[in-house]
């Protein structure tokens, strides 16, 4: 073909009119798969998604590759819709996609507001100082560590759990690498397949029971997430009795200051309790979206902060006057200032709340344009329920589980509350194969920079993914009426 050929093929393919290359499906929507737009749309989320990878080296923030992808790939649909004259086929898609952003990012909100909120009261010091000062030896510290990261990332985000078990390893064993190693390891499996149990363990999990799935066996409601708890104890186990052997037993020198939790500490411990059983009852007997249980929830936390700050004075042991007496302020002293709801919720993890966003709208935009539905054709009919979400868990160890997971909902494949709950657990623990692919990963390779790395974990991940499979057989085993 000669270049002037090849430049009118081009030209053909770029500015040929549009309904040419646009079929409009059985709902009203335009198939794009065979359009430049549809090609385009995916090399900009493929483009974004190698920046999002690469984050560890460029340090450019997730949430901005992501957003600018969201951004165009809807602006290059609009104009398809526009030139059909179907402006307002696009925009309610968009608005269905941002209505599902925002219950998820409202319901992360509080729970990012609360964990905040007990880490500035010492609550995860605290628990780090006892550790500490126990004097445990190195392979009771690891187990204990694995254990803790499993039975609070179910509660508490796997990220804010693994930073603490990884700074007591630090602590103690710190000049061991080979300890530090495993056990980092040991705390990002265990925070992985501990939030797979609970629908506020990990965001893929909030996302299945947001979505309200109904299958034979019934609704995936807020108690069907706990057959999922011992497949993800194998998961962990497994695992880490095998690193266990490599862990030597000697005792390590222990110090450090004690840490005391803050005034109020224990009352905001037990608000995020309630906040948790106001979520769930609005969800399940009042048929409300969980968020708005735990929005309500936040108003707990802000009435509770609100009498902090008017007894800030109780703190330091004085009555009111004389502390207005020596400050002339009654919420600060010096530089201890009184409680503020607002600076706990300034400090949430805006950045991945932001990636959410533009992970939403860029799957929802190549859903939309109607790459999902292929995939779904593939995986979910000609591979079949369970290879397919096997596959998903292997999946989320190259590509993050938030993606991965939106997809599969945007797929809404016709199956048993079993698979729902498969590719569960295998979207949140497929994530420990590599260290790349989990926030906690992420974030240990940096808190242990030099002894936790991603060949070092990379080593292990034969074991690991014995635990994988270990914890699919599991599932299928003693969860199989619900199949």
């Amino acid at each position: 073909m000669t270049r002037l050929a090849r430049l009118l093929v081009l030209q053909l393919f770029f500015l040929s009119p549009l309904p040419a290359w646009a079929s409009a499906a059985e709902d009203g929507r335009l198939d794009l798969t065979a359009h430049w737009v549809g090609f385009t749309a995916l090399v900009l989320f493929g483009l974004a998604y190698a920046l999002v990878m690469a984050e560890e080296f460029t340090h450019l923030r997730k949430s901005k590759p992501v957003i600018l992808a969201a951004g165009l790939i809807w602006a290059l649909i609009a104009i398809v819709y526009a030139d059909h004259g179907m402006n307002h086929v696009a925009e309610g898609a968009v608005r269905h996609n941002l209505l599902e952003y925002a219950e998820l990012m409202l319901f992360l909100l509080v729970a990012m507001t609360y964990i905040n909120a007990m880490s500035e009261r010492n609550v995860f010091g605290a628990l780090r100082s006892w550790l500490i000062k126990k004097g445990y030896g190195l392979r009771k510290l690891f187990w204990i560590t694995g254990a803790l990261a499993f039975f609070i990332s179910p509660v508490a985000d796997n990220l804010t759990t693994a930073l603490l078990m990884c700074a007591v390893v630090m602590a103690v064993g710190g000049e061991n690498t080979k300890f530090v190693l495993v056990a980092c390891i040991s705390i990002v499996v265990a925070a992985n397949a501990g939030g797979t149990f609970s629908p506020f363990g990990d965001i893929t999990t909030l996302m299945v029971w947001q979505k309200e799935i109904e299958t034979p066996q019934g609704v995936v409601g807020f108690g069907a997430f706990f057959a999922l708890f011992v497949p993800a104890l194998v998961n962990w186990l497994l695992p880490a009795a095998i690193m266990s052997i490599t862990v030597p037993n000697t005792q390590p020198h222990a110090g450090g200051e004690a840490v005391v939790m803050k005034r109020g500490a224990r009352r905001i411990i037990a608000l995020f309790l309630l906040t948790i059983v106001t979520a769930v009852s609005y969800h399940n007997f009042l048929h409300l979206p969980p968020v708005v249980g735990m929005l309500t929830g936040l108003a707990y936390l802000q009435f509770f902060g609100y009498f902090l700050k008017k007894t800030v004075h109780l703190e330091h042991g004085m009555t009111r006057y004389q502390f207005l007496t020596l400050t002339g302020d009654d919420e600060q002293l010096g530089s201890l200032p009184a409680f503020d709801v607002f600076n706990k919720i300034a400090r949430a993890e805006w950045d991945t709340l932001l990636f959410f966003y533009g992970v939403v709208l860029c799957v929802g935009g190549l859903g939309f344009i109607g790459y999902l539905a292929m995939a779904s054709k593939v995986m979910y009919i000609d591979w079949g329920a369970t290879n397919a979400n096997i596959a998903i868990g292997i999946l989320s160890a190259v590509v993050d589980n938030i993606p991965v997971m939106f997809a599969v909902l945007t797929m809404m494949p016709d199956m048993s509350m079993g698979q729902w709950l498969l590719v569960t657990l295998t979207a949140g623990v497929g994530g420990s194969l590599l260290s790349i692919d989990s926030a906690a990963g992420v974030a240990l390779m940096g808190q242990a920079r030099g002894k936790y790395t991603f060949f070092g974990h990379l080593k292990w991940a034969p074991v690991i993914a014995l635990g994988y499979a270990a914890s699919v057989a599991t599932h299928m085993w003693i969860n199989s009426a619900l199949f």
